[in-house]
């Protein structure tokens, strides 16, 4: 097997940022992308630097793959299975049995927002329509003076619901089960003017295609009750996808996101992380720094081992 300078697992904006720089260091490399990253969710990207109209997730992820394969990086459809070994001689073996070897692997497997309980085709439909959002950072904008719902009545949503005031006076917040606010925040929150419906959310219901997307998202609540908005931000955490990490023992914060140094480096030499993976203002332009952060990384620290640079 032909061993590569690294491999880099996860093919979202810090993975394929790392693989454009490793391919113009010369460095052989593969990414290995399970086509499930958050980008691709996005319908339009009005935050990112250089298009001042928006991008599409998906647009943005297809030029950053054909910029990577430009200069000779290996861009594959996948899902790593198991991580072995050690530095200058990991193995990473795919789900259907493709075993890789690298001297060193990037892992940019990112996280996985908590969602509310929804089909697939109904979730995907409602995020591609702006019903259903998880980045009050990336369209808060957009929100201005609508009626915004928070889904998830306890300190993590109230933080949220805080930032969205900024946008809008609508603001309500709503819980799955119960309310787990304390006094002081319930004080707060009212100060703010934010409604705290604490009836339990009982199930959501989207306009179809075609209509009027004002008021389309429709909630009902658990004794009956009925809501109207016009968009829905999920605050209900996310699971950092780390297993292939903890197979090689690094250090993860409260059991979560990786730990690494200013580099990337994790605590297993050889093995590095970028992205969301890490902990960090979860954002496309954060994502992309660290990914080329790790790549040079990668590059001096291969360069130090062959013996390429000063003493």
């Amino acid at each position: 097997m032909t061993k590569r300078d690294c491999v880099i697992v996860g093919g979202g904006p810090a993975g394929l940022t790392a693989a454009i720089y490793l391919a113009r260091f010369c460095r052989s490399l593969t990414v290995i992308d399970a086509d499930e990253g958050r980008l691709a969710m996005i319908p339009l990207s009005h935050n990112h630097p250089g298009f001042p109209k928006g991008i599409a997730g998906c647009d943005l992820l297809d030029r950053m793959r054909a910029q990577a394969r430009e200069y000779g990086a290996e861009v594959t459809s996948g899902r790593v299975t198991a991580l072995a070994g050690k530095v200058d001689g990991f193995t990473v073996t795919t789900e259907d049995g493709t075993v890789l070897t690298a001297r060193t692997v990037l892992l940019a497997t990112g996280v996985v927002n908590r969602r509310p309980p929804l089909a697939d085709d109904v979730h995907a439909d409602a995020v591609a329509r702006g019903l259903l959002r998880y980045c009050p950072i990336c369209d808060g904008f957009e929100q201005q003076d609508k009626r915004i719902g928070v889904l998830g009545a306890d300190s993590h949503g109230m933080a949220e619901a805080l930032f969205l005031r900024g946008y809008s006076k609508h603001l309500t917040m709503l819980t799955l089960i119960e309310t787990d606010l304390d006094a002081g925040e319930r004080a707060q929150l009212k100060g703010a003017g934010i409604t705290l419906e604490e009836r339990p959310l009982a199930g959501l219901t989207f306009a179809p295609p075609g209509e009027d997307e004002s008021g389309g998202v429709r909630v009902s609540l658990q004794d009956g009750g009925q809501l109207t908005l016009d968009t829905l931000y999920p605050a209900l955490g996310s699971e950092t996808r780390n297993t292939l990490g903890l197979m090689l023992g690094t250090e993860v914060a409260e059991g979560a996101c990786f730990v690494t140094d200013d580099s990337q480096r994790t605590s297993v030499a050889g093995i590095y992380a970028a992205g969301d993976a890490i902990e960090g203002l979860d954002q496309i332009s954060v994502a992309t720094g660290t990914g080329a952060k790790a790549a040079v990384a990668i590059h001096n620290d291969l360069r130090e081992r062959d013996g390429q640079t000063a003493d």
